[in-house]
């Protein structure tokens, strides 16, 4: 090794490929589309050293953060001309930390099911996993689980200490994330519009924009879930209210026809159109359903009538 080489390590190219944890396929892809420098060439052989070793490892991280190459390309290009990775990093960072002081916990299979009755359900752990309620933990003796929201673990468990079953739950569940969902999807494209606009014009963004805008995702933060809980906190008196007002009444309340009401299914039809469409598509399906046998069954009548109508011969 010369004194050069003890001073700056070099690499070739399966060497690179070993530390860096890239094939050497990967590599030189990487090369091909600019993403990593030309080795410098030393007689018949490349030699890497550590800058492109710190590179590889750079454009992992940023695939595991969710950019695409072609997004990786543009960050690295714009690092490459002196502009910085570290505010869009920050900003990466910032968004993609915890949005609660909620801690994970764990679980192991007995304690679940002594925690829901002491009677085991393989389909409503299955459910659960499915959710993201439950997150598998791989090479353990005993069977056991992480519990990314402990909280949302507890509130499942008094609801089934009141009498709700595991499928109501996870209904009701599957049903509410789409809404909160929606929720949250609205306050991003709010935000966006209103207060990041000005931090996104550059793409990439600058170093000092990305950092302010990382500032400025930590002060938003909490105004979404701030908001929610008050707006919820509304409407659960208001309706609270009602509803007890409606069960307390002596004469049952009208039923008025333009009103929506709620029809209670089987379980296992449920479970049944959710294997034919997809979860998410079983209200448009059980609401197509309905439609299409009203309609037949409207068909017959007219039918019907018209064959017992004197007119006819």
């Amino acid at each position: 090794m010369s004194e050069q080489s003890a001073v700056r390590p070099e690499y070739r190219i399966e060497d690179l490929a070993h530390h860096s944890g890239a094939t050497v396929r990967t590599i030189r892809a990487y090369q091909d589309r600019g993403l990593l420098p030309r080795p410098e060439r030393r007689g018949r052989s490349n030699v890497y050293g550590d800058s492109h070793l710190a590179r590889l490892r750079q454009i992992a991280d940023l695939l595991d953060r969710g950019y695409t190459l072609a997004s990786i390309k543009e960050l690295l290009d714009a690092w490459d001309t002196g502009r910085g990775l570290g505010g869009v990093l920050g900003l990466v960072a910032e968004v993609q930390g915890p949005w609660t002081d909620e801690e994970a916990a764990r679980i192991t299979r007995a304690e679940l099911d002594a925690r829901f009755g002491g009677t085991p359900d393989e389909e409503a752990v299955r459910e659960a996993v499915e959710l993201g309620v439950l997150e598998r933990i791989p090479g353990r003796e005993a069977e056991e689980y992480l519990v990314p929201s402990p909280q949302e673990l507890a509130v499942a468990v008094e609801l089934h200490a009141a009498g709700v079953p595991l499928s109501a739950i996870t209904g009701h569940l599957r049903e509410l994330r789409e809404q909160v969902e929606h929720i949250a999807g609205r306050f991003l494209e709010f935000t966006t519009e209103h207060v990041f606009a000005r931090y996104l014009e550059h793409r990439p963004p600058t170093d000092s924009d990305a950092a302010e805008a990382a500032t400025m995702v930590r002060r938003l933060r909490p105004l979404a879930q701030q908001t929610v809980d008050a707006e919820l906190a509304r409407a659960m008196r208001i309706l609270a209210t009602r509803h007890l007002q409606i069960h307390l009444s002596p004469e049952p309340p009208p039923v008025r026809d333009d009103e929506p009401r709620t029809v209670q299914l089987p379980v296992g039809t449920i479970r049944a159109v959710q294997a034919l469409v997809g979860p998410e598509n079983v209200a448009p399906f059980v609401a197509a359903a309905t439609e299409r046998e009203l309609n037949k069954r409207t068909l017959d009548a007219l039918t019907v009538n018209a064959l017992n109508s004197p007119t006819i011969h």
